[in-house]
């Protein structure tokens, strides 16, 4: 019974975050995720201008909370709209940029709007970008371009990291499918290797040695600090044992 709550709760948030990609559109919607609260049910949307989303007096957002109310049977929905820091390092407004140029300037130009986004997500810090178009582009056969530039790992534990995002575009020739995995620029990588100069080695010796004396000295001063504490309760026990006897 429980697996089914969860499995039920899972389905429902994607229920969700698929409902909002449709509607919203041309806001540059990165992801979507429900957060449960005391007060009812919090959904946080990540977009790259949110602005769009909230509306004039915030009417767009509180018809998009009273839809989800409504759709989903939601308690008390509060929506929480949160910007993109970087939007040239997410897969899915990247992926949504190009659709929307592909349906704005026809299926003739998608080369040089491939390489075009391939710059700009280069240009923010990723280490690397592919990009798979796929359909009746440009001939009304249809076929698989792919584009990729610099370092992109498939394999393996990093290989989850990468974002990954498609989309489709409606052209006049038909469906075009839309891929796209940018490698972040933060990734650790198991391979990368730094070499050490003597120098640096010195430097590093040196500053070991010196963050030793010094947790040396701050021990020794702790050890002087308990031996003076310790005489004075002494004495202050004398004085009352003193005091005693007088009486």
């Amino acid at each position: 019974m429980i697996e089914r709550k969860f499995v039920a709760q899972k389905i429902k948030e994607f229920q969700i975050e698929e409902y909002i990609t449709q509607s919203l559109e041309n806001v540059g919607h990165s992801h979507t995720r429900m957060v449960k609260t005391p007060l009812g049910e919090k959904i946080v949307i990540s977009a790259s201008r949110p602005g769009l989303i909230v509306g004039r007096k915030g009417q767009n957002i509180k018809q998009l909370t009273k839809t989800l109310k409504k759709k989903f049977d939601l308690e008390n929905p509060q929506i929480e709209i949160s910007e993109v820091e970087n939007p040239s390092l997410d897969a899915h407004i990247i992926t949504e940029k190009i659709v929307d140029a592909l349906e704005k300037f026809g299926a003739q130009k998608f080369k040089a709007i491939a390489h075009k986004i391939m710059t700009e997500v280069l240009r923010a810090g990723a280490l690397g970008i592919e990009i798979t178009i796929s359909g009746k582009i440009p001939s009304s056969r249809a076929k698989t371009w792919r584009f990729y530039q610099g370092y992109l790992k498939k394999c393996g534990d990093i290989a989850l990291s990468v974002g990954k995002a498609d989309m489709q575009a409606q052209l006049k020739t038909g469906v075009v499918g839309v891929k796209v995995s940018i490698m972040p620029p933060d990734i650790q990588l198991p391979d990368a290797i730094e070499m050490r100069t003597e120098e640096s080695v010195i430097e590093n010796e040196k500053a070991k040695a010196e963050s030793q004396s010094k947790t040396e000295e701050k021990k020794e001063e702790a050890k002087k600090e308990v031996k003076e504490k310790k005489p004075r309760k002494r004495k202050k026990k004398d004085e009352d044992k003193g005091t005693k006897d007088a009486e």
